[in-house]
């Protein structure tokens, strides 16, 4: 027996308890152990059990260490399957693991490469897929260092999203891109899976399926994320760059979208995912980046991952030996005992078992180097066999370009054939309407060319009496030219004879000085000189007489004066008799230019009117018009309209023919007449269409007599014999008969006083929540009578059909409530300083409208509670229910209508109203899968026995069983036609409800016993008792539809 000096230290060490290395060493066996149990050959799924403790391991040691170090050990290049199972592993520890993991994932990444390349090569269905996983996984590692904003798992919020994608749009755009190659990635992996699984016809229970399918849990939790976060980020892109930029961007997400959502309808109807994962349902269609306000009704979709039922632990060895000699039991049940001692405190001979251990310790290094050795060469084979596949590859790859190029090339030669041969019979066709329009044009040509030589006479003649005009114009000018010149000559020769007097006269007053100076002088000389007297005298008679000459030729002068101002007002009076004379003649040719205007206006005016009132009667014929619809109201307005219009039409036309040359009158009142009356002609033909029979015959006579009557008036114009006495007495009538026949087609609830629509839509909205509030109730109490009086299936049916429907009350009641709020906020918004009765009386369409959705809700309530009633006392049918349901979701669908008219679209309110609607869908749709649940487990099937029936009696009840189909056929389809009228005459009535009753009895009476389809008075179908929103009046003539 040997000394415990022989046992080694590391033996001796671990007998002091439960040290730090032990529990490593126990650490890395289960680790070893879990590993080797969730990677392994054989074709079944990795357990839950085993990934779970490889991922509590790396949070454990922080890291994936430990599951690296025993990974790179694994022979992944001898088997597919264990290359798969170690793929999927890898990346649920990626998913779910130690956020540290990445880093050390980041360091094998060539090992992943190289698994990845190696199975590449190689024909083999598992090995295609480890390819396309590895390529995943390395995507997933590259994304994830890059941002490490994004966990591996892809949870993050919408704000980590934002702040990440920042504001530059450069970021932003290769964000978008590198989330797009990820997902690509994972949506090849899951094609490439259901690719394989339709090739070899697989069922989803098996073993060998589910082993493909286990990896795809993982895809659709990070699918869901990358097709959320592509959205976000796409409707930003669109919000920074122009819609062209980004077509690219919206072709390759709408790729992406239907290769998802096709995928995960695959996925859902796979019975292997329904126990394990619950698959979010992408919508119909993809999100409108263009439209910013679609962002809003874009929901994120969410991966439900169930709770799981908790495994059976396997027993698990402490130690796992790989090799397969015969001491393998005695070395496993030996090792405690070597370690520290049997039980009973005997020391055995361990030093022979020592030896004997490291001996076959040796043995096993011997095996192991020539095992490394053979796998050496087995890799450089493989190496060399990879080289020799890569140039394979590569001159098939080039080979595929050069045939992708001949096939290009080859395509567009296709295509500038098919252009050419598009273009040469697009050539043909405009060949054809060429010459079709050329002989139109000849013959309109001809038609303008005989109108041509007319205005070509009658400028002609305009242009002589314009020129005529014109001469006397130059003649009348040239003569004020010539009077101008005598009148300034003349006032030139007064002037000069004026001055020449003033001359003259200045002289002869220095003259008469100058004799006054002397005469005194000589006065004075008389008394010194006597002896001059007589020459004193004489020289005083010959003053005297120059003097009288001077008096004389003053006389002379003034009156030459006068005869010249008399010649120069003769000139004056002839000046402004000539400027008379002219200005009559301007005045003459004025109005003989402007008689010519009138009448070419006046005939074009007419011709007009009577294109446009020609073109208004053709449609009461065309059958394209038959799709034009209008109102009674519209209709009404355009006829009142038209009929004020005559009063004009009559005033211009008797100024015109009190006046010829004053036509701007009768134009413009003719134009106006016109259009109206072609717009009265056109809707009221619009509106018979939605007329009962009688009304709509009587309406089109009458717009066809309108239209004739107009233009019988208009032919009366043109003639000029019977100008004088055109009268518009009978366009009158008819104008008022439609204008009556409007009147009658208006609905009867119109006649409502406005006031009283406000008190109504408050009413019908309490009615509604007293109706919802007393089927809850009424219920309840059903409920309770029904466990009371029922047992068994029957019990348990009746709850299930009472419970779905107080959802659908609840949901109801939810849904009316959210409508009042948005009805209040509605009425807030836009009365202004208005009151709310003004507020209703001004938008009585809406208003009307809303009332009747009000009704229909109230109505629905209490017959799907009354169906109820008799279903669970068994007097009824459980097609009640389903028609109750639909008729609900009907009326829920109007109401919400009627409230989003004028609701804001931003509106909070709107928003719930909208959500609320959805959910009494979903509670209405629960309702009917109720119903015929209970249906099936309620109804017995009678069994088939026909084994003791002779060939002539099965052929006799064969015959029989036809007769009868064919006769459930007849009525069925005969059942179908009487649907059909009585929808009709719904139809017909909906509008015919008597405001007053209304008034009276603002509750939905509870329907009668004998059917569900006929409905009360009170209550209408919904979208029949509102007025028509969609059609619109018809447009006028003349103008595109």
């Amino acid at each position: 027996m040997n000394s415990i000096k022989s046992v080694p230290a590391r033996v001796l060490s671990r007998r002091g308890g439960h040290s730090l290395e032990a529990e490593r060493e126990q650490f890395d066996k289960s680790q070893a152990i879990s590993i080797s149990k969730a990677i392994n050959t054989q074709e079944a799924p990795v357990k839950e059990k085993h990934a779970r403790r490889i991922i509590l391991g790396t949070h454990h040691e922080k890291g994936a260490f430990t599951f690296w170090s025993y990974a790179i050990g694994l022979p992944l290049p001898s088997s597919a399957i264990l290359s798969w199972k170690f793929c999927h592993v890898l990346h649920k520890v990626l998913r779910d693991g130690h956020p540290n993991v990445l880093q050390d994932c980041q360091r094998y990444r060539s090992n992943i490469r190289e698994t990845g390349d190696l199975w590449g090569h190689l024909h083999d269905r598992y090995g295609q897929l480890v390819s396309i996983y590895t390529r995943l996984l390395l995507t997933k590692i590259s994304f994830h260092v890059k941002h490490p904003e994004f966990p591996p798992g892809l949870e993050v919020s919408d704000e980590v999203l934002e702040k990440t994608a920042g504001t530059d749009v450069n970021n932003i755009f290769q964000l978008t891109v590198e989330l797009f190659d990820y997902l690509d990635c994972e949506l090849k992996l899951s094609e490439s899976v259901f690719r394989q699984l339709n090739t070899s016809m697989a069922v989803s229970q098996m073993s060998a399926v589910q082993c493909r399918l286990a990896p795809l849990i993982q895809v659709i939790q990070d699918c869901s994320h990358l097709y959320h976060y592509s959205v976000k980020l796409m409707f930003k892109l669109h919000s920074c760059l122009p819609v062209d930029t980004l077509q690219g961007h919206r072709d390759r997400f709408h790729d992406q979208f239907r290769s998802l959502k096709n995928f995960f309808k695959k996925a859902s109807d796979m019975l292997y995912f329904k126990r394990l994962i619950q698959i979010p349902r992408l919508p119909e269609s993809p999100p409108n980046f263009l439209r910013a306000s679609a962002l809003a009704e874009h929901v994120k979709p969410v991966v439900v991952i169930p709770e799981e039922a908790p495994e059976d632990e396997e027993p698990e060895n402490l130690i796992e030996i790989s090799t397969t000699s015969t001491t393998e039991p005695q070395i496993t049940s030996d090792l405690f005992e070597q370690t520290f001692g049997p039980p009973n405190g005997v020391w055995d001979d361990r030093d022979a078992q020592i030896e004997s251990l490291k001996k076959e310790l040796d043995t096993l290094r011997a095996e192991m180097e020539k095992i490394k050795l053979e796998a050496q060469r087995y890799i450089t084979q493989l190496k060399a066999q990879v080289n020799s596949l890569e140039g394979e590859v590569e001159e098939q790859r080039k080979q595929k370009q050069k045939a992708l190029v001949d096939n290009e090339q080859l395509r567009d030669e296709l295509e500038r054939l098919q252009r050419v041969k598009q273009d040469s019979d697009r050539s043909q066709r405009l060949c054809a309407e060429a010459e079709k329009k050329a002989s139109a044009t000849e013959i309109r040509y001809t038609k303008l060319k005989e109108k041509h030589s007319e205005l070509i006479n009658t400028h002609a003649e305009l242009l002589r009496k314009n020129a005529d005009t014109a001469k006397q114009l130059t003649v009348t000018q040239q003569s004020q030219e010539e009077v101008a010149r005598v009148k300034e000559q003349l006032a030139f020769q007064v002037e000069q004879v004026k001055r020449e007097a003033e001359m003259k006269l200045e002289d002869q007053s220095v003259q008469m000085e100058q004799l006054r100076q002397e005469l005194d002088a000589r006065r004075e000389e008389l008394d010194q000189a006597q002896r001059s007297l007589s020459q004193a005298k004489q020289a005083g008679v010959e003053l005297s007489a120059q003097v009288e000459a001077l008096h004389a030729e003053k006389e002379v002068l003034r009156r030459s004066v006068s005869e010249k101002e008399c010649e120069l007002l003769s000139t004056r009076s002839l000046m402004e008799e000539k400027e008379l004379q002219l200005s009559q003649e301007a005045d003459k040719a004025t109005r003989e230019i402007r008689e010519l205007q009138g009448k070419l206006l006046e005939k074009e005016t007419v011709r007009e009117a009577e294109e446009i009132l020609r073109d208004a009667v053709a449609k009461l014929d065309d059958p394209l018009h038959i799709r034009c619809t209008s109102s009674p109201d519209y209709l009404l307005s355009r006829a009142q309209a038209a009929l004020e219009s005559t009063d004009a039409l009559e005033s211009g036309h008797a100024q015109y023919v009190a006046s010829m040359a004053d036509a701007a009158g009768l134009v413009g009142a003719l134009a106006l007449f016109a259009h109206l009356t072609a717009d009265t002609i056109v809707n009221g033909s619009a509106t018979s269409h939605l007329a009962p029979t009688d009304h709509a015959d009587r309406l089109t006579e009458l717009c066809r007599d309108c239209g004739q009557q107009s233009l019988h008036y208009l032919g009366e114009l043109k003639d000029r014999q019977r100008l004088g006495h055109a009268e518009l007495g009978n366009v009158r009538r008819a104008l008022q008969g439609v204008l009556h026949l409007a009147q009658e087609l208006r609905p009867k609830s119109l006649d409502i006083r406005q006031e009283e629509l406000g008190d109504m839509v408050e009413k019908e909205m309490a009615s509604t929540s007293e109706a919802i509030e007393a089927a809850v109730r009424r219920i309840e109490e059903m409920m309770s009578q029904a466990r009371n009086e029922s047992s068994g299936v029957k019990l348990e049916v009746n709850e299930r059909i009472l419970n779905s429907c107080t959802d659908l009350m609840k949901a109801i009641r939810l849904l009316v409530t959210t409508s009042t709020n948005l009805q209040k906020e509605i009425v807030e918004s836009g009365r202004g300083a208005a009151t709310t009765q003004e507020f209703y009386a001004k938008n009585s369409r809406w208003t009307e409208g809303l009332i009747s959705a009000s009704k229909a809700v109230g109505w629905g309530a209490t017959q799907l509670v009354e169906s109820a009633d008799r279903v669970v006392l068994h007097t009824g049918k459980y097609e009640e229910l389903i028609v109750c349901s639909h008729e609900i979701a009907a009326s829920t669908a109007q109401l919400v209508a009627a409230s989003k008219v004028k609701a804001d679209k931003s509106s909070r309110n709107l928003a719930r109203l909208q959500e609320c609607s959805r959910n009494v869908n979903e509670k209405a749709a629960n309702v009917v899968a109720s119903t015929k649940s209970g249906q099936e487990q309620i109804e017995e099937k009678d069994t088939m026995d026909f084994s003791g029936m002779s060939l002539i009696k099965l052929k006799k009840e064969e015959m029989e069983t036809q007769v009868k189909v064919l006769e459930l056929e007849k009525r069925l389809e005969g059942e179908r036609v009487r649907l059909g009228e009585l929808r009709k005459q719904h139809y017909v009535l909906a509008g015919g409800c008597d405001a007053v009753d209304d008034a009276e009895d603002p509750r939905p009476a509870p329907a009668p016993r004998r059917g569900i389809l006929k409905k009360p008075p009170i209550a209408q179908k919904p979208g029949h008792g509102e007025p028509q929103r969609d059609t619109g009046p018809c447009p006028p003539p003349g103008a595109k539809v």
